[in-house]
């Protein structure tokens, strides 16, 4: 299974259903392709609207969980993807776990590795 990091969080509510409806749209490419995606974005949206909080503090364990027991994990690049805490995070735990990391786009929905991967996590929040 592959985990799909995606960026969420903003202010605008309709910047985060938008960002829910695009990892939606190529987790579902993915898994018509044959490939087991788990999506932490499409799959705790739904719940995050009877109570949970979305922010990442309150899903790190649970992701952690996930994350290790993926073979590797790959990042939408919406908008934000860079800015992300949640992103960047989920990053650092895939190298933790020295799982394949690898940037994937909207368009063609092939993955790629991601250049200066430490750089692209920064600090842990």
């Amino acid at each position: 299974m592959i985990y799909l990091a995606s960026p969420y969080s903003d202010p605008d509510p309709a910047v985060k259903e938008a960002r829910f409806e695009a990892v939606c749209r190529v987790a579902a490419a993915l898994m018509n392709r044959g490939i087991l995606v788990f999506s932490p974005i499409a799959h705790s949206h739904p719940i995050a609207r009877y109570g949970t909080p979305g922010h990442w503090h309150y899903w790190k364990e649970f992701d952690r969980h996930i994350i290790g027991g993926c073979r590797g994990l790959w990042v939408l690049t919406l908008d934000g993807w860079r800015e992300s805490v949640g992103v960047r995070a989920e990053i650092g735990l895939a190298i933790e776990f020295d799982k394949p990391t690898r940037l994937i786009d909207s368009g063609d929905g092939e993955p790629y590795p991601i250049p200066g991967l430490e750089d692209a996590v920064g600090d842990e929040p």
